[in-house]
């Protein structure tokens, strides 16, 4: 499984003050959307057993599971919907029980610790791997593609204090795609071409 957390500083979490006549506009959710789609989608096709979590405000996250997903395409239009929708569900994720908004889509009444968490559940010597995608990590490169990798990656914002501190109590690695700042979505790509090629290794 691979899993990606999207901090997600800017977007409301008032489904009504997300107008997908202006993505951008709501805290920058069109840089979501395209996470998303990096995360789950290819070319004419959707991932298998990968996961992004988009965490809102500190106090909502969206799953998207790309192996349930379905009628979710590509565009920003049709994703950020998707997010409007959760929004507007969130009255119905009790406590840390989830909302089921469609088909591989829900929401959590969870900020980034408790969403860390979670993930990191159980985790031990076969458990999940944090990693933290910073510009100031170590090169990609130089690393060993984990097996079961949770990446955590901010948006077009720095990571908040509360938000290094929480990581680096349970990041494993801190690494870097490359020498230039990427967007959000575009360094996923990066992430899933690494582990695609097994470190740079295999084509």
């Amino acid at each position: 499984m691979r899993q990606f957390v999207v901090i997600a500083h800017d977007v409301p979490t008032d489904p009504d003050a997300v107008s997908l006549s202006d993505i951008p506009g709501a805290g920058r959710l069109d840089l979501l959307c395209r996470c998303v789609s990096a995360g789950v989608f290819l070319s004419h096709g959707i991932r298998e057993q990968v996961r992004v979590h988009l965490v809102v405000a500190d106090a909502f996250t969206i799953t998207f599971d790309a192996d349930t997903l379905r009628h979710l395409h590509p565009d920003e239009r049709n994703v950020a919907a998707r997010i409007r929708d959760a929004l507007d569900a969130a009255d119905d994720a009790i406590g840390h029980m989830p909302a089921d908004v469609s088909p591989g889509v829900e929401l959590r009444r969870m900020g980034v610790t408790a969403t860390l968490d979670r993930l990191l559940d159980g985790a031990g010597a076969a458990g999940p791997t944090l990693v933290q995608l910073h510009e100031d990590g170590d090169p990609l490169v130089d690393a060993a593609p984990p097996s079961d990798p949770v990446f955590v990656l901010s948006d077009h914002n720095d990571f908040a204090p509360d938000e290094r501190d929480a990581l680096a109590e349970r990041a494993e690695r801190r690494v870097r795609v490359g020498p230039k700042r990427l967007h959000a979505d575009h360094t996923i790509s990066v992430v899933h071409n690494w582990l695609d090629t097994g470190g740079y290794a295999d084509y």
